[in-house]
């Protein structure tokens, strides 16, 4: 049978148009943006490459890989669901330290570490511990007990293994599964070696116990909870509702009780440090000298303007002050300590210059010299070779939205610095202790994760996931409708620089006005506009091809820009950041072919708070600088968030109860216009224990007071993320559907 010419070019023209992105794919499996390799480590031994991957048909549940680098072979090393057929059950503990890490959405083998001889792999999975022999290929379980054991880490002799379980320390050794408990008091509001809340939230320290290089001995801390007020949290599920009774430190009220020691892995006596006479501290970072004999930690005072690193002598029981950084404003924490093997040396990072750079001391804490300098800051030390002199280390030095891998000579005054990656996008490194190969995961705001392994000259060794976007590519539907970034500068009222990044609409025509769905975050420590793929670029592109011009700034006080991009926020959260985003909306009024009158705004946690603040401030402007807003696990009272965070940045209320009042969501809702011309959608989980659930019920309890009408999602047993591929499916397909109305 002929088929009519007509009809053969209409299925031509559809096969050749592009399928339509929704938020239900974006968050199915397999994975839209192509294979994930999560937790990617280098072996000891430099032979191989493993990694975390979810299964095809459940990219939620993650089993351990390997890929052989002599072989070019990848292979499935565990199976998690062999070893746990059943849905894990997870502690109360272990799910808010996984909130913590942020692995909330993610069962089955979450987390591993190799041993330092590279011939086993230690996981946990389901609350009990497993050790995996490459040479026998076998899988030996460490523990089965009824209880949860956490923290697992390997002795660097890789003999023994130490974990957490009761608010204990306890070792097994892995040989004959004998196992002894080290600490005895651990119990009701006495932890050893688990970090505290605000630590694990707030420190980046996510651990509270560290071996000695030896193995002989555990440095460990131990907090009290006690002084801690008791806050009554609700954590509303489907169908129960539990009172928790969270000990949650509030921004001026009492922190734990925090103490420092070390004891023998075989057991015994502990040794207990002194730590000062003021007992309102924090312990941010713990870490052991070379030598073992020496322990050092950083002292953060409580208003976080000093942080002293000490070193400790314990067999002459003695301690000095090597390095003390002051600031009017606070001393941001980091993890650039690194103890040279061969010198009695140390290359630290400080941001004394208003930039973070690299700096070589003496082990006496005499500078030696500057490693890096200039008008651009160090994002992290990623290895360092001592037989060269040489320290390796990502940052933006050439271009604000990306991170780069450069070298440079810590041995040589002046040196500058070498550019090793060079491609343009974001770099993340995983350097071999050894310093001479490393992992590069790239991507661009066009090209999805690529793994692959380098020679430390910066020369490609090998593709690990070369992830090409060929027609095989999850994401090759989806391809005709990508549209691309374009990135611009404005300026602050200050003068600085502030960096936006903008997509036009798909099909765009530029006679036509389009409505704006601005993403913002705002908050410290975060940059939003960088040249890197993530799924919340994804969510960009849908709304792209919704007919949306989509749009972010990174305001003052956000991250990777110095300390006086990031200082005005001191004292006086929610109106800089505010300014700036207004600063964007004026931006994007002035393009024709943005319509003035149907911009939105949508955020989360930082960036809910920052939704409200810029919505509700924003309508006195004329015409109001946003029509629409949807805020989800916003902050909206300084008052009720934590001591470490809020603190830092606003002082105490009792300090600056006119910042606190000015930081106050509540002091703006009279601005929501009772009509609802305003609309507003508030979104939150009914267990969040980070920002807790009341931030919203107060906002909620304000507007019904002032008769102002508003939109509520919540998601009962729901945690600060709402994690899980269902429940982010359901919270995006509500924002972008809020959005909607926007469209003419």
């Amino acid at each position: 049978m002929r088929i009519p010419v007509v009809l053969i070019i209409l299925l031509m023209s559809h096969m050749l148009q592009a399928d339509p992105l929704s938020i239900e794919r974006i968050f199915a499996s397999p994975a839209i943006s192509g294979p994930d390799m999560r937790a990617l480590q280098l072996s000891p031994a430099g032979d191989r490459v493993t990694f975390l991957q979810g299964k095809p048909e459940d990219r939620e549940q993650l089993d351990l890989w390997e890929y052989h680098i002599a072989d070019q072979a990848t292979r499935l090393l565990v199976d998690s669901r062999l070893l746990v057929p059943e849905p894990e059950t997870l502690s109360a503990a272990e799910q808010a330290r996984r909130e913590r890490q942020r692995l909330a959405g993610w069962r089955g083998i979450v987390a591993y570490q190799w041993s330092a001889a590279g011939g086993a792999l230690l996981f946990p999975l389901n609350g009990d511990l497993y050790f995996y022999d490459l040479a026998a290929a076998r899988v030996k379980r460490l523990t089965d007990t009824a209880a949860f054991e956490t923290d697992p880490q390997l002795s660097p002799d890789g003999k023994q293994v130490a974990f957490i379980r009761h608010q204990n320390i306890f070792v097994i050794d892995i040989a004959s599964g004998v196992e002894r408990q080290l600490t005895m008091d651990g119990r009701d509001r006495i932890h050893n070696g688990v970090a505290e809340f605000v630590a694990q939230e707030e420190m980046d320290r996510d651990t509270g116990y560290w071996w000695s290089p030896d193995s002989r001995r555990i440095a460990f801390i131990q907090f009290d909870e006690n002084p801690v007020e008791i806050t009554q949290r609700y954590e509303i599920d489907a169908d129960s509702v539990t009172v928790v009774e969270q000990r949650y430190p509030y921004t001026g009220t009492p922190n734990v009780k925090l103490k420092l020691g070390v004891v023998s892995a075989s057991g015994g006596a502990k040794q207990w440090l002194e730590l000062g006479p003021d007992s309102d501290f924090y312990l941010p970072r713990v870490k052991w000298l070379p030598d073992s004999q020496h322990l050092s930690y950083q002292w953060q005072s409580r208003d976080q303007q000093r942080l002293e690193l000490r070193v400790a002598d314990l067999a002459e029981q003695h301690q000095h002050v090597r390095i003390t950084e002051t600031s009017d404003t606070w001393v941001n924490l980091h993890h650039d300590l690194h103890f040279l093997e061969n010198a009695r040396q140390f290359i630290w990072s400080s941001e004394r210059s208003g930039f973070r750079h690299l700096y070589l001391y003496s082990n006496r804490g005499e500078l030696i010299r500057a490693i890096t300098s200039g008008d651009w800051p160090v994002d992290k030390v990623e290895g360092i070779d001592e037989t060269a002199g040489v320290v390796y280390f990502t940052a933006n030095r050439d271009n604000v939205t990306e991170q780069q891998l450069y070298a440079v000579s810590y041995q040589q005054d002046g040196a500058t610095p070498e550019r090793l990656t060079q491609r343009a996008g974001w770099h993340a490194i995983d350097m071999a202790d050894s310093a001479q190969v490393y992992l590069d995961t790239f991507s661009s705001r066009a090209q999805p994760p690529q793994v692959s392994l380098h020679a430390a000259s910066g020369q490609r060794l090998t593709w690990l996931l070369e992830n090409p976007l060929d027609g095989q590519h999850p994401y090759a539907p989806y391809l005709d409708s990508h549209q691309p970034t374009e990135f611009g500068q404005l300026t602050a009222g200050d003068g600085q620089t502030l960096h936006y990044r903008l997509l036009k609409p798909r099909g765009f025509d530029a006679a036509q006005r389009y409505p704006v769905f601005v993403y913002v975050y705002g908050g410290p420590h975060v940059q939003v506009v960088q040249n890197s793929w993530s799924s919340r670029g994804l969510i960009e592109q849908y709304m792209a091809q919704q007919g949306f011009v989509v749009f972010s700034i990174d305001n003052r006080g956000s991250a990777r820009r110095g300390t006086r991009f990031e200082n005005p926020i001191f004292k006086s959260m929610g109106t800089v950041e505010v300014q700036d985003q207004l600063t964007g909306v004026d931006f994007l009024k002035s393009l024709p072919y943005v319509d003035p009158e149907r911009i939105g705004i949508f955020g989360w946690s930082y960036g809910g708070y920052m939704t409200l603040m810029s919505l509700l401030q924003g309508q006195r402007t004329d015409p109001p600088a946003f029509a629409l807003g949807v805020s989800v696990a916003p902050v909206t009272d300084w008052r009720l968030y934590d001591t470490h965070y809020t603190e830092r940045y606003m002082q105490t209320p009792a300090q600056n109860p006119a910042g606190y009042q000015a930081g106050n969501v509540l002091s703006y809702s009279a601005e929501l216009p009772a009509d609802q011309a305003t609309p507003l959608l508030v979104i939150h989980g009914m267990a969040d224990d980070n920002v807790l659930f009341t931030h919203s019920t107060l906002l909620f309890k304000d507007l019904q007071d002032k008769g102002k009408l508003f939109d509520v999602m919540t998601y009962p047993g729901a945690r600060h993320g709402i994690s899980g591929s269902v429940s982010q499916t359901h919270v995006y397909r509500m924002i972008t559907t809020y959005f909607q109305q926007l469209q003419p």
